[in-house]
């Protein structure tokens, strides 16, 4: 999923996943679950990401609740009150729009939703196994999750761990991932507009050879890849539904 992921990342514009490959390790200094001959993703690691200090929250670069996260979206950071007065962490108003439209593509919880609170999670789903989802009746307590930037650029979001629900069905969606959010990426949004969806990200998968090999060439993508686009259009009639803005890139 995060090779794919990768590759949609790439193909609508929005340029905040790491690069992603699916390879076969033959290396004998690797535990043998890498070397077994099964091919594994790639992820190539940043090492400007920025992590708390707190070694229960380090997979944020924010501590941020999703409370919180309503506030400062209605307050428009970066563009009508500067990045760092209360409630913004210093992220430009424009990422969120990237990473809704992103996760809710793919149907990525673990960021905005890791309590499973926006749909019906089966009762294996590790948010209804810890209990996470017992606590979606009492907002102050939702936290979000892999929430990162680079020290270098911190206004700009990274996407990491985009584990994606390719199985998710389409009267299930989690529409939690883009509640509060009043405008999207033009680019994106063009992109999925214009029908040529599954042409570019095949054009795009065909580059890692061995991912196209693995998955089923053509064949094999095409399933998830109309999955994908059937999200956009509900994604597409909910933005004109809300008479949402589209906003150029940065």
């Amino acid at each position: 999923m995060s090779v794919f992921a990768f590759h949609l990342d790439r193909v609508l514009g929005l340029n905040r996943s790491l690069p992603a490959v699916l390879r076969t390790f033959h290396s004998e200094i690797l535990p043998y679950r890498y070397t077994s001959g099964t091919p594994r993703p790639v992820v190539w690691w940043d090492p400007d990401i920025q992590h708390l200090d707190d070694s229960d929250n380090d997979q944020n670069s924010v501590p941020l609740s999703f409370v919180q996260y309503q506030k400062l979206l209605k307050v428009g950071c970066g563009r009508e009150v500067d990045l760092r007065s209360a409630p913004c962490v210093g992220v430009h108003h424009s990422e969120w729009g990237r990473l809704a439209l992103f996760d809710f593509l793919l149907q990525v919880n673990d960021r905005l939703d890791r309590y499973c609170c926006g749909f019906r999670p089966d009762p294996s789903e590790p948010c209804v196994e810890n209990l996470l989802n017992t606590k979606c009746g009492n907002t102050k307590d939702l936290l979000l999750v892999h929430i990162l930037v680079r020290k270098a650029d911190p206004s700009r979001l990274v996407f990491i761990d985009n584990a994606g629900r390719p199985e998710q069905p389409a009267d299930n969606l989690n529409f939690r991932l883009v509640e509060g959010i009043e405008e999207f990426p033009e680019k994106a949004v063009s992109v999925l507009q214009s029908g040529c969806l599954e042409s570019l990200l095949l054009r795009s998968l065909y580059t890692d050879r061995e991912f196209w090999d693995v998955v089923g060439r053509a064949g094999g993508l095409r399933p998830f890849i109309r999955t994908v686009e059937q999200r956009g259009k509900i994604l597409l009639q909910h933005i004109t539904d809300k008479k949402l803005q589209l906003k150029r890139d940065l």
